[in-house]
């Protein structure tokens, strides 16, 4: 039997459990993939810290188990590249850096396959790395990038071919998951619910992209390119975060049977992209409404198929690992017949302004008589159908309430409150918060 040679870059959370998994399962692997897989060298700094977390053997890294200068490593990896007898890359470094996107692409110029977690990367610099394999004929492997253990690229790229994917939907960032429903169901607010969030382990020192939607709109890039093969840029997808989320948001929300959650929504219509991620209230009978936790959760609807639900963690040490490794198995088992991405087209990248879908405005007023009245005046005015308008609350000198709408686009919703702010300047004390509703 032939042997498959993999190197690992990067030996942290995942570099450590992609190892320990191609150490303790080698027959198993030979016979999914007909050949031997063999782990045959690591790069990272401080190998003594990557290697306790598996029990790894240090004669497989680089130095001989020594720390390494940055310096150091990089000779490391330019022999790993300059090596014909290692087959396969596995990139679990992390980050957007010139230095690793550098390395990334002489990877796949030497005619080695890359396997990486790095939604970061593939969602802001990927175009043309995935350009560089199929030129070169060789698999980057992106299981891992995209909702962890959940096997959603190859279910993408392999089982829907027979069928079209309309809409794509879900929760696809696990941090602001736990923090919404820590709000929900214990009555937390959101900075104590991020810092629950962090000592559970679940969000960094550092959550920014976890809160501010950059993760999940990574997620959604990546999503979006291969279910609809659409060029589009990260950069231009809109993105909005959890971290404005208050507690009279989350207690609307369960006036109106709903649960809010931070949602990764694209649609393709006619040759456009109607995407965005953004804090949606998400009616109770909706399957993604009972996702909790640090879980993630991808919906697909499909022309023919209808809908399909794909639940799991979408991280952890090993649970990533293993989307790795089946990533791995794969470039040994097909080797130049494993296409990465396909060839992507122009599509015209709708702002989210022009996105239909119900509104739930919440407004903060003086508390005075006749303020309902002028505000939903002004929404009708804007052809907007009202479905309900909630109660009243008082706090002193202010007044809460929402307003929800029937489907229309969100540049109405906005006119609204413009002419609310000309007819009645100073009656608005805050900005109006607007969440769309998600069925």
């Amino acid at each position: 039997m032939d042997y498959f040679n993999v190197a690992i870059l990067g030996c942290g959370t995942v570099g450590s459990g992609v190892a320990k998994i191609l150490i303790d399962m080698p027959e198993e692997l030979a016979v999914r993939a007909g050949k031997k897989i063999q782990l045959v060298k690591i790069v990272d700094l401080y190998p003594k810290k990557a290697a306790a977390n598996y029990q790894i053997p240090m004669q497989l890294f680089c130095g001989g188990g020594k720390d390494l200068l940055r310096d150091e490593a990089t000779r490391c990896i330019d022999e790993i590249i300059a090596d014909p007898n290692i087959h396969l890359v596995v990139e679990t470094i992390g980050g957007t850096s010139d230095y690793l996107y550098g390395i990334m692409h002489r990877i796949l110029s030497a005619g080695k396959h890359l396997v990486t977690a790095n939604k970061a990367m593939l969602a802001e610099k990927g175009g043309e790395l995935f350009r560089l394999a199929r030129q070169k004929n060789v698999l980057l492997g992106y299981e891992a990038s995209v909702c962890g253990a959940i096997p959603i690229i190859k279910t993408i790229r392999e089982s829907f071919t027979g069928d079209k994917i309309l809409e794509i939907s879900g929760i696809l960032n696990g941090t602001s998951n736990y923090i919404l429903s820590k709000m929900q169901h214990e009555g937390l607010d959101f900075p104590t619910a991020l810092k629950n969030a962090q000592e559970a382990g679940y969000a960094e020192a550092d959550p920014t992209l976890d809160i501010n939607g950059g993760d999940a709109a990574h997620k959604l890039t990546i999503l979006i390119r291969l279910a609809f093969g659409a060029n589009i840029d990260y950069f231009s997808l809109y993105k909005e975060g959890i971290d404005q989320i208050s507690r009279e948001d989350i207690d609307f929300a369960n006036e109106m049977d709903c649960s809010i959650k931070l949602i990764c929504y694209a649609r393709q219509m006619d040759g456009k992209i109607f995407a965005a991620v953004k804090p949606m209230m998400v009616k109770n009978d909706n399957f993604l409404s009972k996702v909790n936790g640090a879980t993630n959760c991808v919906e697909v609807k499909n022309l023919y198929s209808g809908k399909h639900y794909f639940v799991g963690k979408g991280a952890g040490s090993l649970e990533t690992a293993s989307s790795v490794v089946s990533d791995i198995v794969f470039a040994a088992k097909y080797q130049g017949m494993a296409i990465s991405m396909p060839d992507l087209k122009d599509f015209e990248l709708v702002e989210a302004g022009s996105i239909v879908l119900p509104y739930n405005i919440t407004f903060t007023t003086e508390d005075r008589p006749g303020i309902t009245g002028l505000v939903t005046t002004a929404i009708g005015a804007q052809n907007i159908n009202i479905d309900t308008v909630s109660h009243n609350r008082h706090n002193k000198d202010k007044a809460y309430f929402s307003v929800v709408t029937m489907p229309c686009t969100l540049n109405q919703v906005k006119q609204a409150i413009d002419q609310i702010k000309q007819k009645a300047p100073g009656l608005l004390l805050e900005e109006p918060k607007i969440i769309p509703i998600l069925y």
